[in-house]
């Protein structure tokens, strides 16, 4: 799944044009690397998302096309 829509169903970012500036941006990660939107997520990649002073820092767990609001969160845990 491109990492752009990740974002967005897992809702780490709220809106799919948000997460592709970001990633335009060079402020999202995997696995230590700048990553473009269209970066291909699997299962074990780490992803750091920073916006200003903060860091996100998350493992994907899991990766769906479209997923409940309230099973959102079983896509990734927190690292920092």
């Amino acid at each position: 799944m491109r990492l752009d829509k990740y974002l967005k169903v897992s809702r780490l970012i709220k809106r799919r044009t948000v997460a592709n500036e970001a990633c335009d941006n060079g402020r999202v990660m995997v696995n230590g690397r700048v990553a473009k939107a269209s970066v291909d997520v699997k299962v074990g990649d780490e992803i750091v998302i920073q916006f200003g002073n903060k860091e996100t820092k998350v493992r994907v767990t899991d990766v769906a096309e479209t997923v409940r609001k309230e099973n959102a969160k079983e896509m990734y845990e927190f690292i920092s």
